[in-house]
């Protein structure tokens, strides 16, 4: 059975929360709400005002991880500093889930690259997950999307440096490029194991630019808007983004953003993903414009 992706053209956050409900699942328990908290002097993430309708309806806790390379959001001394500067925590309850140690280790079973998953400790204090994606370029992955919101947003610092190394955490930047998708996909997999169903992915397709929320100093959005997407399969979502992306050929910015994708090989992160049956490429687009 192809899997249920919802779809509008229209980016509002009402339009968000009527994506969200059309998903059709309830999450259970104490709800984590994976968002990017932008780095400074990055234009392009989405503000919290921009999520707030979703999070203040499903009343969950907005959770984020330190990163492993330098910048303003590498300590969590540093990160809270900056969730403060963005606004975050002046709207909702924010946890820095790998501000104490040790990590939490997720198995992962038949990783193509790692066995393991380092993540942020906190991980254990939820019983569900909403992941809240900007769908965008992204220099190492090609694209970021829902599967890296899972992989590298939920691993520790440690563990983004693990995955980036595909197991070799020195190899942070020199590790064998396909390895490290493959190290996302076998991440990303945990995770959605470690929830039993238990989430939902949002993609917003909004300043696309090449470049990821990550950078300090990003290209402005080369593409115009496309949409927001809604889902139960992490996989099907990127996909379907990917797909819309290749379906805007009237779109002057196109071949930008599709030559950093393509030049990363950013796909091979969904094929892996599907190769690990944690999701499925193939979906229905269920259009909600009206």
């Amino acid at each position: 059975m192809k899997s249920k992706v919802y779809f509008s053209s229209t980016i509002t956050p009402e339009k968000i929360l009527e994506l969200y409900k059309a998903v059709g699942k309830e999450l259970p328990g104490k709800i984590g709400i994976k968002v990017h908290s932008g780095e400074t002097g990055n234009q392009n993430f989405l503000r919290p005002e921009f999520w707030k309708s979703l999070i203040d309806y499903v009343g969950g806790t907005v959770v984020e991880c330190n990163t492993a390379y330098e910048g303003t959001r590498n300590t969590t001394e540093k990160h809270k500093k900056t969730i403060q500067e963005h606004g975050w925590d002046s709207y909702f309850p924010v946890d820095i889930m790998d501000s104490e140690g040790p990590d939490m280790v997720l198995s992962i079973e038949n990783g193509k690259r790692i066995t393991k998953n380092y993540v942020g400790r906190h991980l254990a204090d939820y019983d569900s997950l909403l992941v809240l994606s900007h769908f965008k370029g992204h220099p190492m992955g090609g694209y970021g999307g829902a599967l890296k919101q899972l992989s590298i947003g939920v691993a520790s610092s440690f563990g983004k440096a693990y995955i980036h190394g595909a197991g070799v955490p020195e190899e942070i930047w020199t590790a064998d490029h396909d390895s490290f998708l493959e190290a996302m996909a076998d991440a990303a997999a945990s995770v959605v194991s470690y929830f039993k169903g238990n989430a939902v992915y949002i993609n917003v397709m909004k300043n696309m630019s090449v470049d990821c929320d990550c950078c300090a100093v990003a290209e402005d959005p080369c593409m115009k808007d496309i949409g927001i997407l809604a889902s139960l399969d992490p996989i099907a979502i990127d996909q379907a983004c990917l797909d819309l992306v290749y379906a805007a050929t009237d779109d002057p910015g196109q071949a930008h953003l599709l030559k950093r994708i393509e030049s990363r090989n950013g796909v091979h992160t969904i094929e892996a993903s599907a190769e690990m049956n944690f999701g499925s490429r193939e979906y229905e687009l269920i259009v909600l414009d009206k």
